[in-house]
């Protein structure tokens, strides 16, 4: 895979070791990822949007209601910038100044624009298919009311960066009697809690979040 080409915003200036351009690193972290953050000025000002968000290629979708203020702004081509993070770790050090956090995240700039027709369907089962494989077919279809009342917002990736830390306190202050390491922390599936009728007696979803141990 090529990388994405790197911009004054989008190449790291400190830390610049930590950064990485390649769609391979990019697409992984933004497949593993559960929620983005969206971050575009709208008429009512700026807005930082959670969302959950899913890829397919080099084309980013979220959805959202469809009068929402920012989706408007995200329809009508105003720039966004979208974030996405996953804490890895709680890196203590022997100092205060070199306490940390492992962490991935990507940083993408982009322009958005809505879907419709069979691209909007196609991008709404890719959605139900990241988390649960082989879900879509067994579900009742949206109707049209339910399509008109969600926006799919599209946003194709091509000004994108990565940014990695994994490592070990970088502090050398051992005459400090201290523990300095990592905790390693991870996002979890938990105990699932079934919504199921009198007498039905279904499965959970294969693949259900297959990145959640």
């Amino acid at each position: 895979m090529s990388d994405y080409s790197k911009t004054p915003r989008s190449t790291l200036k400190r830390a610049h070791k930590r950064g990485h351009y390649d769609r391979q690193t990019v697409h992984a972290i933004l497949d593993e990822a559960l929620v983005c953050h969206v971050a575009v000025a709208t008429e009512r000002g700026v807005m930082n949007i959670p969302s959950s968000h899913w890829r397919v290629g080099d084309t980013l979708y979220i959805h959202g209601a469809s009068k929402g203020a920012s989706i408007l702004a995200l329809e009508n081509g105003a720039e966004a910038c979208i974030a996405v993070s996953m804490l890895d770790g709680a890196v203590f050090a022997r100092s205060v100044y070199a306490h940390s956090v492992n962490f991935r995240s990507v940083m993408i700039y982009a322009r958005g624009h809505s879907v419709e027709g069979d691209e909007k369907l196609t991008a709404v089962r890719a959605f139900i298919e990241k988390y649960a494989q082989d879900r879509w077919d067994q579900l009742r279809p949206p109707t049209a009311n339910e399509l008109k009342a969600t926006k799919i917002i599209a946003f194709e990736i091509h000004e994108a960066s990565a940014k990695i830390r994994s490592a070990p306190p970088g502090d050398e202050d051992l005459e400090f009697d201290v523990w300095a390491g990592v905790v390693p922390l991870k996002l979890s599936r938990q105990k699932e809690e079934p919504c199921l009728k009198a007498g039905s007696h279904h499965a959970v979803p294969k693949g259900l979040l297959p990145n959640l141990g």
